[in-house]
């Protein structure tokens, strides 16, 4: 199936960190045109440069997307270089206080972590959106969390945010379809990754003496498919709603959790 997004400028925030890499390896492999923004130019600068050396086209820019003023500069930056702005994917993000309760949880660490989740997904969307409001195209990728979908114990803060985003997409969606924008929310379950290898699995480890491979068969076991995600699989859906192959989806929430959210 030919996805068509060769030549299309995708902004993606958060590239070089998490599930960043894979995502933005899997539109330059598209031959898109990539907008690399987030506050680590280091780690931005490095991956950039893995992808020109494959001849992608690529431009880095530091943007805090907390900060609507790095919004609309990042906007103003991907017009003049590239003259427009076709998908803005957003994978900037983080995980906020684990293991607390609703009531043992700061004012200052719920706001923190809503500004980066909810509130910087905001900025980045209302940055973007007129251009392709003027063009008559974009399309815009909300990467949340299953977390937003069923809560969590201990994650109330994180699953707060992205409950936020879901309703920020569907409402965004509501908007903008008249001017041909899709508006979509890809939802990772846990993915089998740094994170996933150093606190997931030892935790489990620890707590029911098991070996590796048995704390990961029995993580899996949570999943309708059996299977820990990859992410590959967060980075084809990205693809798959960022491009025409998926003209006539707007406003859906993606789970990419081999069957978690939906048990």
């Amino acid at each position: 199936m030919e996805l068509q997004l060769a030549k299309k400028v995708v902004v993606i925030t958060g590239p070089a960190k998490g599930m960043g890499p894979a995502i933005t390896r899997a539109f330059a492999d598209e031959g898109s045109r990539l907008v690399l923004a987030g506050r680590d130019m280091a780690a931005i600068e490095a991956l950039a440069l893995e992808l020109r050396g494959s001849r992608a086209e690529t431009m880095s820019i530091r943007c805090d997307v907390t900060q609507p003023a790095d919004a609309e500069a990042l906007a103003a930056a991907t017009l003049e270089c590239f003259g427009q702005i076709d998908v803005l994917v957003n994978v900037a993000g983080g995980t906020g206080p684990v293991g607390g309760t609703t009531w043992t949880t700061t004012t200052e660490e719920f706001e923190q972590i809503v500004e980066l989740n909810l509130t910087g997904c905001f900025n980045m969307m209302h940055a973007v959106m007129p251009s392709m409001i003027e063009r008559r195209y974009g399309k815009i990728v909300n990467v949340g969390g299953t977390f937003g979908m069923r809560g969590r114990s201990g994650r109330m803060a994180y699953s707060a945010s992205k409950w936020g985003l879901r309703g920020v997409t569907k409402s965004a969606a509501l908007e903008a379809g008249r001017h041909n924008i899709n508006v979509n929310y890809v939802a990772p379950g846990m993915v089998d990754g740094e994170r996933f290898r150093t606190k997931v699995v030892p935790d489990v480890m620890r707590r029911l003496s098991l070996s590796e491979d048995e704390a990961v068969a029995h993580h899996a076991q949570d999943y309708a498919l059996q299977r820990i995600s990859s992410d590959a699989d967060v980075a084809n859906a990205c693809l798959f709603l960022a491009s025409d192959v998926s003209r006539q989806i707007t406003g859906v929430d993606l789970p990419v959790d081999g069957g978690w959210a939906m048990l």
